[in-house]
């Protein structure tokens, strides 16, 4: 179970890059690769295609990372079959310890009243 966890995680790593690398390559006012491919004018072949594709492609790499951390939390957190429930010793605790001194001694003496 620990080789499916690791190979979830590398998978998540590299959908991770691979999405910030296409956010990164995008322009937030619609220029980005696609303006690099197409040139100055947006009007010309090929410009509308590469802003779909980012688009696609932005999309497509969340919904991945999101689906496989469902999945790496799914897998991870069931216990397995095979492992025994682990037992907790229990301490016992000694018994208090009792004074050994009469009870005379712990009260005070008494003292006669003086008289008149």
């Amino acid at each position: 179970m620990d080789t499916i966890f690791i190979l979830l995680m590398i998978l998540i790593m590299i959908a991770s890059v691979l999405l910030v690398i296409v956010v990164m390559a995008q322009n937030p006012k619609g220029g980005g690769l696609s303006s690099t491919f197409g040139g100055a004018s947006s009007a010309q072949f090929g410009v509308q295609r590469t802003n779909d594709f980012m688009e696609k492609a932005t999309w497509t790499l969340g919904a991945t990372i999101i689906v496989l951390i469902l999945i790496s939390v799914v897998v991870t957190g069931k216990p397995s079959a095979t492992t025994a429930p682990v037992k907790v010793p229990t301490q016992k605790e000694a018994p208090a310890k009792q004074s050994s001194a009469p009870a005379s001694a712990t009260t005070p003496a008494q003292t006669p009243a003086p008289t008149k």
